[in-house]
C-alpha cells in the first residue's frame, strides 16, 4: 500500500508553525532571546504534535518537519542548545511525545534540509557548517522518531565525477546518527538519478525519487527501470516524491509546483507499490486528501483510514 505524506505546512487546517529572523533575534538583548527562542520551539512542539494528530485522524501516514522547527539553532552568531534555554527540558519532552505518538499510531516523520547543506562542496567550511546542521536534524530526529534526512547532491562545481567523490567520502565519515537517515534525492538542476545511484550503492544510502525532478532533468533511463533501481537502494519502506508542473507538461517552465497533482502524473508502475509517496504541492493537506480520494477511485490501496 502508498503511504501519503504531507509536507511541512498546512493550507486551511489552523496548525501554524513559528519563526523569527537572525536580524530580529540578534536585535535583542541575550535574555530576551533566549525567552523568544523558548517560545517559538515551544509552540513548534505544540504545533507538530497537532499537525500529528491531524495527519492520523484524516488517514495521511507520514510527515514532513520543517527543518526551521528549532529556528536559527545553527546559525553563527544565534545558535543555541534546548538545554540552554528556560523550560528547555520540558520543550524536549514535548517533542519526544511527538516521537511516542508516531511509533504509537504507525506514522512517519521525516526531514528535508534546505539547500544550504551541500557535502559535494570544495570548500571544507561549507561541508563543516553542512555537517553541523546534519546534527541539528539527527537530534530533533531522535526525539520525534523520524527515520529519513533528506537532501540533494548539491552543486557540481564544473567537474561532476569530483563532486561526487567528494560526496561519497564525506558520507563514509558520517557519524551513525546521521549516516542512518541520510537519504539522496535527485534534483532538477544538476543531478540525475543515475548520477546519484552509484554513490547510494557504494554508501549503503538510499535514493528518494522525486518523479517530477527526473522528468525535468531527464538522464535516459524510464521511470519503470528508475523506480525498481531506487526501490533497491531501500532496506526499510522506500520514499519517493511526487509533484505536477504548475502549468501542466506542454507550457513552461516545468520545475514549479502545482497546488494539486494532476492524476496523469502518477505512473503505474507505482500503483502496487509499498512505499511512502510525500506530495509536493502547494496546497498542502487539501493536495494529499483529493490524491487519496482518487486512488481510491482508482482502486490504489493507501494505507490509513
Amino acid at each position: 500500500m502508498i503511504r501519503l505524506g504531507l509536507c511541512c505546512i498546512f493550507r486551511k487546517a489552523p496548525i501554524k508553525f513559528r519563526r523569527t529572523t537572525a536580524n530580529y533575534l540578534l536585535s535583542l538583548d541575550k535574555g530576551d532571546q533566549r525567552h523568544r527562542l523558548a517560545s517559538i520551539c515551544m509552540h513548534n512542539a505544540e504545533a507538530l504534535y497537532r499537525a500529528l494528530e491531524f495527519c492520523h485522524a484524516r488517514g495521511i501516514g507520514a510527515f514532513r518537519i520543517n527543518s526551521q522547527i528549532l529556528p536559527l539553532k545553527t546559525h553563527p552568531q544565534a545558535r543555541y542548545a534546548l538545554q540552554g534555554l528556560p523550560g528547555g527540558d520540558e520543550i524536549i519532552a514535548r517533542f519526544k511525545q511527538c516521537g511516542d505518538f508516531v511509533r504509537h499510531n504507525g506514522l512517519r516523520t521525516s526531514f528535508h534540509p534546505d539547500q544550504f547543506i551541500v557535502l559535494t562542496s570544495p570548500d571544507s567550511g561549507v561541508v563543516e557548517r553542512s555537517l553541523a546542521d546534519l546534527a541539528y536534524h539527527a537530534e530533533v530526529a531522535e526525539w520525534v522518531a523520524a527515520d529519513v534526512i533528506n537532501i540533494h547532491g548539491g552543486g557540481a562545481y564544473g567537474e561532476k565525477p569530483a563532486a561526487l567523490k567528494r560526496l561519497t567520502r564525506v558520507i563514509e565519515g558520517l557519524p551513525p546518527a546521521i549516516r542512518s537517515r541520510l537519504t539522496l534525492e535527485n534534483d532538477d538542476r544538476v543531478y540525475t538519478p543515475a548520477d546519484l545511484l552509484p554513490v547510494c550503492r557504494a554508501t549503503g544510502i538510499p535514493l528518494v525519487y522525486d518523479l517530477h525532478h527526473h522528468r525535468c532533468l531527464p538522464d535516459g533511463e524510464g521511470v519503470e527501470t528508475t523506480t525498481a533501481a531506487a526501490l533497491a537502494t531501500w532496506n526499510h519502506e522506500p520514499l519517493m516524491h511526487l509533484s505536477s508542473p504548475l502549468n501542466g507538461w506542454q507550457q513552461p517552465p516545468f520545475r514549479p509546483h502545482h497546488d494539486y497533482i494532476d492524476p496523469a502524473d502518477f505512473p503505474d508502475c507505482w500503483r502496487d507499490l509499498d512505499l511512502t509517496l510525500e506530495v509536493e504541492a502547494k496546497a498542502k493537506e487539501l493536495a494529499v486528501l483529493k490524491l487519496r480520494r482518487w486512488m481510491a477511485d482508482a482502486g490504489i490501496a493507501f494505507a490509513g483510514r
